[in-house]
């Protein structure tokens, strides 16, 4: 499932467990009260030893229901709402008054994850991001977006606007009344200007075999996708926690932007690849 290929083309970078790698990177198992590292076990069983009030921001992938193979588990569940709302309760408990929180989701189950979340946080946003990757379907339009819902546990929360803002081409070059310009800059690359982030993310790449960050994960998400969400919503030294944690993007970023992190999965091969990919941070 994860193991290498005996050969691949020059250019695939994707990295897969070798030999050897199953002795060198060791998964911890879940103790009592997890504090930073990460962890092999189930994502309600290590929400539920969490210290409540203890985490600043939530990044969660949850399983989507439409029966994705993960190697050891199949993502299909006939409980999955209320398994849904269990871990957001349990998530809920574990925030702190400040802190935020982020659910991926596609289209088919986005309706009821903001129900859900509306029922436990303030819901503050719904982000689209553009994931064009596979064949589209013979009678049906291409699913190319998923959706990541931005709530929080109260009205006070963190936002660094000035991380996360975007560089646009002005596309209406205003100037004051002595003729300078207005909140945009010229050079040689033409007129633009720092505006803030909107909630559709068109610039993000689904990760793929010529790119260093890739893995045999079927749901990967891209480290850009992550990196922007804490750069938003945790400051350094945040406890930052991720309940699935698939291949370590989320770890990954949380280590890069010198955040402190928990996070676990089920699968010890994706919890033996996030340690290889952290050893190469």
């Amino acid at each position: 499932m994860t193991k290498g290929p005996g050969t691949r083309a020059p250019r695939n970078r994707t990295l897969f467990l070798e030999a050897g790698d199953e002795s060198r990177f060791r998964p911890e198992p879940l103790p009592d009260h997890p504090g930073e590292g990460i962890f092999v076990g189930d994502a309600v069983d290590f929400l539920s030893r969490l210290e409540p009030g203890s985490v600043r921001l939530f990044f969660t992938d949850p399983p989507y229901n439409k029966g994705k193979d993960f190697g050891n588990n199949r993502d299909r569940r006939a409980d999955y709402e209320s398994w849904t709302a269990r871990w957001l309760d349990l998530a809920r408990r574990a925030l702190a008054p400040d802190g935020s929180i982020y659910v991926c989701s596609t289209w088919e189950r986005s309706g009821l994850i903001q129900r859900l979340l509306d029922e436990r946080f303030v819901v503050r946003n719904r982000i689209t991001w553009k994931r064009d990757k596979g064949r589209g379907a013979r009678a049906n339009w291409k699913n190319n977006h998923e959706d990541v819902w931005f709530a929080t546990a109260g009205e006070r929360y963190t936002f660094n606007l000035e991380a996360v803002k975007v560089r646009k081409q002005v596309v209406a070059p205003y100037r004051d009344a002595s003729g300078h310009p207005k909140d945009w800059t010229e050079s040689t690359e033409g007129r633009h200007r720092m505006t803030h982030p909107a909630n559709i993310w068109t610039d993000l790449c689904v990760p793929f075999w010529s790119m260093r960050e890739n893995t045999p994960h079927p749901t990967q998400k891209p480290e850009r996708l992550v990196e922007r969400i804490l750069q938003a919503s945790s400051l350094p030294g945040d406890l930052v926690v991720d309940p699935f944690l698939g291949s370590g993007t989320s770890a990954v970023v949380a280590r890069r932007l010198g955040r402190r992190f928990a996070g676990v999965d089920l699968n010890p091969d994706y919890v033996r690849l996030a340690l290889k990919r952290i050893s190469r941070t």
